[in-house]
């Protein structure tokens, strides 16, 4: 199985960035936490991160028919981002869309996601094992599509 991780804005700043909301994992050690629990399952990722919106439109349209899905954290862009689903309504791959603060507490603007439409779940308020959980769930729904 082949997964694309996507993440947004900021995501970067892990650690650094609002540690009381969004935890002191730095953004390394997020992506060898994914890594190596997708290693432990046979899984392939490819994992991006990137601050501007087209470059993660880019990202999944190339993975169009290359990934059996998707883990998304398009931070900010949740709130903003008409293209982010029009490109994943175009490749129609399962994707997992995974905040980790709860957005359901916070602001109000943070409670529209423009993204949701597009995805087979939601995983917020999970820290950064809402990316593992995301895993899962596209191994679960590969399975149930056979």
């Amino acid at each position: 199985m082949k997964i694309l991780v996507l993440n947004g804005p900021n995501i970067n700043m892990l650690g650094i960035r609002e540690p009381t909301i969004y935890g002191k994992e730095n953004y390394a050690s997020l992506i060898a936490k994914i890594q190596n629990y997708a290693n432990e399952r046979g899984i392939e990722l490819k994992i991006l991160q990137s601050n501007h919106e087209g470059v993660l439109v880019d990202a999944i349209q190339e993975s169009y028919k290359k990934v059996d899905g998707i883990v998304f954290n398009p931070a900010a862009y949740t709130h903003t981002s008409v293209a982010l689903l029009d490109a994943l309504k175009a490749v129609g791959t399962p994707t997992v869309e995974v905040h980790i603060s709860d957005v359901s507490k916070r602001e109000d603007f943070r409670q529209i996601s423009y993204v949701r439409e597009a995805c087979i779940a939601t995983i917020s308020g999970h820290g950064t094992d809402g990316y593992l959980e995301a895993i899962d769930l596209l191994v679960e729904h590969k399975k149930s599509k056979k």
